[in-house]
Parts: structure tokens; sequence; C-alpha cells
């Protein structure tokens, strides 16, 4: 039976961490099943989703223990499991892009939060524009759309929604 193990870490930007961490994996005998490593301003943020048996969560959980102590920070560790799939969602690509402005994301994980939108994976990122020097932002997600929904009425809420806050925004099925 597969286990499952969630791990969190917030540390000083170095590619040595994400090695120590890919090794302590590669040692435990977990898989690293989803992975994400992004550096905000001098920090590394880790995020792995890690499988295994029972007893190899339990390795890696004592070799995360030593990690946590040899750079000096606090790793979040947490069972989990495996996400069951139903097949009664279809998952869409959501891209918005617009004037950077307080508050913003907020509004839209608002509105998907409010028409019962499953969001599964978001990220943004703030920028100045290259021709103009206005200050951006891009924000993409992978939402699940409930098949029970009209999907149209949706994306039409949503492109209307975003208009008023004066977005570019797509929301397309993922391919």
């Amino acid at each position: 039976m597969q286990n499952f193990l969630v791990v969190n870490a917030l540390i000083d930007h170095s590619n040595q961490a994400i090695r120590d961490f890919a090794k302590a994996a590669k040692n435990s005998g977990c898989n690293i099943v989803e992975s994400r490593f992004n550096v905000f301003g001098g920090k590394l943020a880790i995020m792995l989703f890690l499988s295994g048996s029972w007893n190899e969560i339990a390795k890696m959980e004592d070799l995360l223990k030593k990690l946590e102590q040899q750079l000096n920070t606090k790793i979040l560790v947490d069972r989990t499991q495996s996400l069951e799939l139903t097949g009664k969602a279809m998952p869409y690509a959501v891209d918005v892009v617009g004037i950077d402005q307080p508050g913003v994301i907020l509004d839209i994980t608002a509105f998907m939060a409010d028409s019962s939108i499953e969001i599964q994976d978001m990220y943004s990122n703030a920028y100045l524009a290259t021709q103009t020097g206005a200050e951006m932002f891009s924000l993409h997600m992978t939402v699940n759309l409930s098949l029970d929904t009209s999907i149209a009425a949706i994306r039409g809420d949503f492109i209307d929604f975003c208009d008023r806050l004066n977005l570019d925004a797509i929301m397309e099925p993922v391919k």
C-alpha cells in the first residue's frame, strides 16, 4: 500500500539544499511524485509530495529531522492520502493578466470559491511591463469545473468578472 507525505520548508537559497532534499528522498526509498522549488528574494521555498511504503515514509521523516537540524530551519511534514479521481470534473487552465492592484488575487480566488470552483494549482507574479514600465501581474491556475455545471456560463461569468476589474483572462480546457 502506498503512503504519501507532504513536505514544506523555507530556507536560505541554495542549490545544495535542493540536492539535500532529493538525496533524503532517494536514501529513504521514497519517490518524489511532485515537487516545487521557488526562489522568493533570498529564500527558497520547497514543497515535495512523496510516496512510499510505510517504513520508507517513516525513514524519510527521520531524515528530515536531521536535515532540519543541519539547515537550522523548520520543516513541516504531514502524511496524507492520494487524491481520489472521480471523473466528475474537467480541468481548465485560467490565465489572467492586468495592472497590478492590491486585492486582485483575493478578488479572483473569492470568485472561484463563490462559484464552487476547485483551485488545483495557482501561481502569480508581479512585474514591470517592458514597453511602458507599468506595474503588471500575471496569474495562472488550474481549476476543476464540475460536469454538473454549465461550463459556458461559468466561463462567461468569469470573463465578465475580469472585464469589470479591467483584467484580460482566458479559461480553456487543459489539453
